[in-house]
């Protein structure tokens, strides 16, 4: 695997437990991850420092993520989309594939799981 030391990655997502399960599973794999828990919030995160990697809710406080896709592919176009989500019906798997996510995980996840996405998206 490539070095990962220098690779980043934001969470958004409004359960703090999720994005807190999810940086530990990152930091294992020697990922640095950081989260905000609004999509107002990863714009300007995304201004600030931009991330390898997004893990990104669909039902958030201020509105969907399957919507900002578009808004990161534009603005951000290197950034591999993790849409994570437990509303996982095949239209909205494929309304997110479509727009650009690179990949499209249910919730609950497995540790096993994030590890084999973020292999594939570094490798």
């Amino acid at each position: 695997m490539k070095n990962t030391l220098d690779k980043k990655v934001l969470i958004v997502d409004d359960e703090v437990d999720i994005c807190n399960l999810l940086s530990w599973i990152l930091k294992q794999k020697n990922l640095s991850a950081s989260y905000v828990n609004t999509l107002s919030e990863a714009e300007t995160a995304l201004k600030k420092d931009v991330p390898s990697i997004l893990f990104l809710d669909n039902y958030l406080p201020d509105g969907f993520g399957v919507e900002f896709i578009r808004f990161v592919k534009e603005n951000y176009p290197a950034i591999k989309i993790v849409m994570i989500t437990a509303h996982d019906s095949f239209s909205e798997e494929q309304k997110a594939l479509n727009r650009g996510a690179d990949f499209f995980i249910s919730k609950p996840f497995t540790k096993a799981l994030i590890n084999e996405t973020i292999d594939t998206l570094l490798n």
